[in-house]
């Protein structure tokens, strides 16, 4: 099968994150068979929720005997990002079909967000299916490798060192994806009002402080936002 350029411009943008990915699915499929869940429910897990940060957060509520409601709302906030990222992405794969779209959802992870809608901002001339195969692109390494990490871990969680720091790719992770895409005033207001709220609310129990900070953080988003278009229309 010959794929397009843009699938492989996509692949070879996505590749990079094998060196937090890997880890990543490791220390979940050690942390949730830790926690008492056997390998089909771990990679049930993963292969269903494909969101990292919600599984690590509903994992830990589980631990702590939190209500069901509890684990689902506060996995709920973690994952608004997701929201978020569709409505980024709508102006860029809304014209595909609706089963195309479908498969982007499902796939919609924060790498291949973070990689595509910078490559589609700075491309502005790509079409549609070039788009589409960009992003398939991104995913294809990114993907396989999660479910094949998880399983990883949770197989041979046992052999692998307490003192090994494979827990550093968390929040590298994380701090690889939002550094560059902190390009508006906007996007540093949210990102400096959800670390002091995830900070101010720390003694909140069951991690709830995290959904406080996440409404904070978006608000204060929209809000600079708001004010940023409210002075280019006066100009």
């Amino acid at each position: 099968m010959t794929f397009p350029r843009d699938f492989w411009l996509g692949f070879w943008a996505g590749f990079p994150f094998l060196l937090v990915i890997i880890p990543f699915g490791v220390v979940f499929g050690v942390v949730a068979t830790e926690a008492g869940l056997n390998v089909s429910q771990t990679m049930g897990f993963s292969i269903l929720v494909i969101a990292g940060a919600a599984q690590f957060v509903a994992v830990q509520l589980m631990v702590e005997n939190a209500p069901v409601l509890i684990v689902l709302a506060t996995s709920l906030a973690v994952n608004l990002r997701m929201a978020m990222y569709s409505a980024s992405l709508a102006p860029h794969l809304g014209q595909i079909s609706w089963w195309e779209r479908a498969v982007v959802s499902y796939f919609m992870v924060d790498q291949a967000y973070a990689a595509s809608i910078l490559k589609y901002d700075d491309s502005p001339e790509m079409t549609p299916r070039q788009k589409l195969a960009y992003y398939m692109g991104v995913i294809t390494p990114v993907c396989p490798t999660w479910y094949i990490a998880t399983y990883g871990g949770a197989v041979l969680g046992d052999v692998i060192p307490p003192t090994l720091p494979i827990d550093f790719a968390v929040p590298i992770t994380f701090l690889a994806l939002i550094v560059p895409m902190l390009r508006s005033a906007a996007h540093v207001a949210a990102a400096l009002v959800s670390i002091i709220g995830v900070l101010a609310f720390s003694f909140v129990p069951f991690n709830l402080g995290l959904l406080l900070a996440a409404l904070l953080a978006m608000v204060t988003g929209a809000e600079v936002e708001r004010q940023i278009s409210k002075r280019r229309v006066k100009q």
